[in-house]
């Protein structure tokens, strides 16, 4: 008994793997007999029957000479209406032994199997009007040829259909002929095809042996980028645009030069102005002081000399600024700070009024335009000026600083001071002073109360003419180069004093 334990176990499993195999086999066939169809393939099921793709062929067709790896090109014209309407369009064609095949220079599709007739649906890319065929047909060995056939049915019920079949009237293309499939017109030197055979003769039989449906063909889209017209305007622009930056170049190539040679007689100018007139005043004011030492003090002459050789020196300290202002190697900023701080030093050392100067320690040697910088200068020696009659003060504080982009000068006082309705603006040329510094895109603010002094600050843009910088770094590069004028200028007051 216990050796028949096992035995009985092993049967009853066995028992049970069988009814489950049964039953998977059972339900299997039951599946095959309700469902045949289910096997089939479903893509024979919209193909065209043999006979059906034979209709609306034409004859086998090929060049005059026939031989082994033998291309040869097939052109056709045709036209349909213009006020017709297409329904349906069918393209059926084969080619022993490849084909390419096109339609208005638009590549359709290719074949290799001459047994096999390819289905093509154009009916979205045929529009009313004059239309080109083309087929580029390969030959590998013995007997070539191409037939086809293109059915056409029109809406309007009362119209035939057209049919274009391969026959005669198609041409065979050199083979050096460019741009064939889209030509309009043959060219007379495009010879004729020749029928060769019939469909369903030898040596084309038995034929077909089946037919492949290409899906409907979709037109080409073609964006607007994509088209000649816009092709050619973007070409047209490009060449405008190109002869516009030629032009540009070359005006500023003139304007480099001209502004080249007017820095150079800027420079020319100041040294002729401060060695020459220079030096004539310089010896005037020492004839008058020779002259002056000679006469009794008390001379009604001896005076006369002395207010001489002062206007003489005020002549000569004018003329200085001129020099400053006419000569192109002080287009700086920091020459500009310099000029100013002596100015104010000279023209407050004559006078019991303090000068305590306050300028930004880093001042850098930008470009400082003439227009911007004799403005700015004529302002701060009005505010000078102003605040040595008017102010009664004690200390005047020139400030120049770096802020935003802009260059500001501050003139302050601690003097009396006025109300705003005090001011004379033919005395103190506050008018004057705004003018200066709207005509360099400059602003001028005062500030004023009575017996708090008086503030005025100047900020002009630092890049006032950015818009020729190259300029800048020609000019100068230029000046560099140039003969110095000999008129220095001190360093920058870097501490306050």
């Amino acid at each position: 008994m216990p050796r028949l334990q096992p035995k009985l176990r092993f049967s009853f499993l066995t028992g049970r793997r069988f009814l489950w195999q049964a039953a998977v086999l059972w339900f299997s066939a039951l599946l095959l007999i309700t469902s045949p169809t289910a096997a089939a393939p479903s893509t024979n099921a919209a193909a065209p029957s043999l006979s059906d793709a034979t209709n609306h062929l034409g004859s086998w067709v090929w060049d005059t000479n026939t031989s082994d790896k033998q291309t040869c090109r097939f052109w056709k014209s045709f036209e349909i209406p213009r006020d017709a309407k297409i329904s349906r369009a069918i393209v059926r064609i084969t080619v022993d032994n490849a084909y390419t095949l096109f339609l208005d220079g638009q590549e359709l599709g290719r074949g290799g199997d001459w047994r096999t007739v390819t289905e093509y649906d154009v009916t979205r890319m045929l529009d009313p009007g004059h239309h080109v065929l083309g087929v580029d047909a390969f030959n590998d060995r013995l007997q070539g040829g191409l037939i086809f056939g293109l059915n056409i049915q029109l809406a309007d019920e009362n119209r035939s259909a057209i049919d274009i079949v391969s026959d005669e009237t198609w041409r065979v293309v050199p083979g050096a002929e460019r741009g064939w499939t889209g030509r309009k017109i043959a060219s007379p030197d495009w010879h004729h095809a020749i029928v060769v055979g019939s469909a369903g003769k030898p040596p084309w039989q038995p034929w077909p042996f089946g037919v492949t449906v290409i899906p409907p063909l979709q037109p080409m889209l073609v964006h607007f980028w994509q088209t000649g017209w816009f092709q050619l305007t973007l070409i047209l622009v490009c060449a405008v645009a190109v002869l516009f930056c030629l032009w540009l170049m070359t005006q500023l190539a003139a304007q480099s030069k001209a502004q080249r040679f007017l820095q150079i007689e800027r420079a020319r100018i100041a040294r002729d102005i401060h060695d020459d007139l220079g030096a004539r005043l310089t010896h005037l004011v020492l004839l008058g002081e020779v002259a002056q030492s000679e006469l009794p003090a008390e001379s009604g002459t001896r005076t006369q000399f002395n207010q001489i050789c002062e206007k003489a020196r005020d002549l000569s300290h004018a003329m200085d600024e001129v020099v400053w202002a006419v000569n192109s190697r002080r287009d700086t900023v920091r020459d500009f700070v310099t000029y100013v701080c002596k100015y104010a030093q000279y023209f407050l050392g004559s006078t019991s009024i303090r000068c305590r100067l306050d300028v930004e320690s880093e001042v850098p040697a930008a470009p400082f335009d003439l227009p911007v910088r004799r403005n700015l200068f004529l302002a701060v020696k009005e505010a000078l000026n102003n605040a040595a009659k008017h102010s009664d003060a004690s200390e005047v504080f020139v400030r120049i600083y770096r802020h935003n982009q802009k260059l500001s000068v501050v003139v302050e006082d601690n003097g009396k001071g006025f109300g705003p309705g005090q001011s004379d603006a033919g005395r103190n040329g506050l008018i004057n002073m705004s003018q200066r510094m709207d005509e360099i895109g400059g602003s001028c603010a005062v500030a004023s109360q009575p017996g708090s002094g008086c503030r005025v600050e100047f900020a002009v843009p630092l890049n006032y003419a950015a818009s020729s910088g190259w300029l800048h770094w020609r000019r100068s590069h230029d000046e560099t180069e140039a003969p110095h004028s000999g008129l220095g200028a001190a360093s920058p007051h870097s501490a306050k004093s």
